[in-house]
């Protein structure tokens, strides 16, 4: 039989190392509040795998050091030797417990005894055993590229002696010998190549693992909790089908798992409660997957009771007593950062504000965010979204003078249809197809070639998508066909249209253009319903004093259609906004004189600048600057150690209403 503890061996030891080592630097004097909260994910997480392969003595003495570890979370207090010493004691019976795991499991008896508690079964880490393989994988791609270098040098090598068999003064039949060995040999480079291309597609695909693989350590969670709180749960999942890169699957498995967790233990009812409020006795947990320009979008939702944010607003204010009012969506963004509960008492399952530390630390490791929904009585959602690593799709190919890709199962229908059948009046062109009138936009105009228009062309092939407005026609010289593709993401910064999701490599490895369908449709949209002379944008005031970063954020927001202006200080934002309308403002944090917090905050107390939004963009991105950041005004906190330009113009999007 498989060893059930093999993954867990590797992972326990790791986190016990990790304890050990912050407790001595506990013993060294080092801030108790900073190393604390690091000391009790690392316990929180230990104690949830300890709980799926039934290790319930680890997880009882796992919680018992949360407990002695949760007094000093937010103290300045030093812990006492006696303390310490009791906490080492506990990290040493983990140990001792884990050395003792038997690589062969035990033998199971005939006659099972009675057991008055659930049985945890062990759930196989899917991902992590993919992520295991992941160095062999890419040294089989490597190897793959430096064969087909070699074999391109080969190529060369039949070119140039066909060259000279040709100019060489040699007898009919010694030519007719060579001509026979160099085309065999082409033909064998032929073959080998196409061998290259078929290992390195598989291995490139092997690097995926589906979102399914999950699926079954998430429903072991819910039904974990739900039996310990005497509730009923169902887990479904959508999008499953999609395959992931191994890395980002695994870094958010854990996060899912306790998003999971947290819906069971604080928003599903118990069973007389929802049938009372006329909901069905049993919950439901639904985990939505998908990707959206080029990042990846996990969505949890639940029916349950939805936050109590009276509650968790009078935690805050409990916590922060100098805090002024929040509204309903500060308080939900403050929830997102994590250390906040509600819970009475402390429970295997809850009580201790960690859960959502886990969710936010892993955002913040993939460079992605955290956002919480909810409506009281209903459920809650939450939305975790992550940087694209590498993703399999299936594709349509498009040739309009490059080849480009777009997702397959965003193409509603493909058509031929001639210029004639396009019409152009003042709000743009039109295509007349099926009875149906779709707006009409050529490929390349999508990418800004004005002069490219349905007359360009006396025939078109059309794909037809469906967007947020209704269905849109795009044109283009030629559809290739479809196939199966590895989606790598677009480099970090990379000055790319919106229009632009990420990249794949063809059979030569030259990068080629994946297009992101819903930006696609709703250009095409816009393009016929907007206005004849829209008025402009109100331009974006970025405030830093770092020459880099305002030009960097410059060349972002101006790549991607917005008008900038710049200040140097937080004074010179001030005036600047007192003179002119902006429509938002990027604002730094640490900055000689004024600093980013009290700029925003003056936005707040102004009236002449109460319209202007404002985003952080700092290195300060500890849970105390973004709570500081909220309280005062800031519309969404931007850690500039892990600048992702897709994030920074989501955010300004949204804000927006774009």
């Amino acid at each position: 039989m498989a060893d059930p503890y093999r993954y867990f061996r590797i992972e326990a030891r790791e986190l016990i190392d990790e304890l050990a080592a912050g407790l001595a630097a506990l013993q060294r004097g080092e801030t108790t509040s900073a190393r604390v909260g690091g000391l009790l994910r690392h316990a929180h997480t230990l104690k949830g795998a300890a709980r799926v392969v039934a290790q319930a003595e680890i997880a009882d003495h796992t919680h018992a050091l949360e407990g002695l570890l949760e007094p000093f979370r937010n103290s300045t207090d030093s812990v006492s030797a006696e303390q310490l010493d009791e906490m080492l004691g506990q990290v040493d019976e983990i140990g001792d417990l884990l050395r003792s795991l038997d690589v062969t499991p035990p033998a199971v008896s005939a006659v099972p005894a009675p057991r008055t508690e659930p049985v945890l079964e062990s759930r196989p880490d899917v991902v992590r055993t993919a992520r295991a393989s992941l160095v062999e994988i890419d040294a089989v791609i490597d190897g793959v590229g430096r064969s087909r270098t070699q074999l391109n040098a080969l190529r060369e090598c039949l070119e140039l002696g066909a060259r000279l068999s040709e100019r060489a003064d040699v007898g009919d039949e010694l030519r007719d010998a060579l001509d026979s060995r160099q085309r065999k040999l082409g033909i064998l480079a032929d073959r080998i190549e196409r061998d290259l291309r078929e290992v390195h597609d598989v291995a490139e695909r092997l690097r995926l693992v589906p979102v399914t693989s999950i699926v079954s350590d998430l429903e072991g969670a819910a039904r974990d909790v739900a039996a310990a709180q005497g509730k009923r749960v169902q887990v479904e999942v959508g999008g499953g089908q999609l395959r992931l890169d191994a890395p980002v699957l695994a870094g958010v498995q854990d996060a899912l798992r306790q998003i999971v967790r947290n819906a069971v233990a604080h928003g599903i009812e118990e069973p007389a409660d929802r049938l009372a409020a006329g909901k069905p006795a049993r919950g439901r947990i639904r985990l939505e997957v998908s990707q959206r320009a080029g990042q990846v979008v996990f969505s949890c939702a639940d029916d349950g009771r939805g936050v109590d944010l009276d509650a968790v607003r009078r935690m805050l204010r409990r916590a922060h007593p100098d805090q002024g009012v929040l509204d309903d969506q500060q308080v939900l963004d403050l929830l997102a950062l994590g250390g906040v509960s509600t819970a009475t008492t402390v429970s295997e399952v809850s009580g201790r504000g960690i859960g959502l530390d886990v969710v936010r630390d892993t955002a913040i490791q993939l460079g992605g965010k955290v956002a919480i929904r909810t409506r009281p009585g209903s459920g809650t959602t939450i939305d975790l979204t992550t940087p694209l690593s590498l993703s399999a799709q299936e594709v349509l190919f498009l040739d309009d003078d490059a080849v480009t890709a777009v997702r397959l199962a965003a193409v509603v229908e493909t058509a031929r249809v001639r210029a004639d059948d396009i019409t152009v009046g003042l709000a743009g062109e039109v295509l007349r197809h099926a009875g149906e009138e779709l707006p009409f936009l050529p490929l390349a105009a999508a990418f800004g070639n004005d002069t490219c228009t349905a007359r360009s062309r006396s025939a078109w092939s059309v794909l037809i998508l469906a967007g947020r407005s209704g269905r849109v026609a795009i044109g283009v010289r030629r559809l290739i066909g479809t196939g199966t593709i590895a989606v790598r993401p677009l480099p970090r910064l990379a000055p790319v249209a919106p229009l632009i999701s990420g990249i794949w490599l063809d059979v030569d490895a030259r990068p080629r253009l994946v297009l992101d369908p819903e930006v696609l449709a709703g250009a095409t949209a816009r393009r016929v319903t907007a206005a004849p002379a829209p008025e402009p944008l109100a331009p974006i005031l970025i405030v830093d004093d770092s020459l880099t970063t305002r030009m960097l954020e410059q060349s972002i927001l101006e790549s991607a259609g917005y008008r900038v202006e710049l200040a140097a200080s937080a004074e010179e934002g001030l005036v600047m906004a007192a003179r002119k309308r902006y429509a938002l403002a990027l604002v730094d944090v640490e900055m000689p004189g004024m600093n980013g917090f009290e700029f925003v905050e003056q936005t707040r107390t102004r009236p002449e600048l109460r319209h202007l939004p404002c985003i952080l963009v700092t290195s300060r991105a500890s849970a105390q600057d973004r709570q500081r950041g909220v309280a005062v005004g800031a519309r969404a906190h931007i850690d500039k150690r892990e600048f992702q330009q897709g994030t920074l113009l989501d955010r300004i999007c949204e804000l927006l209403g774009g």
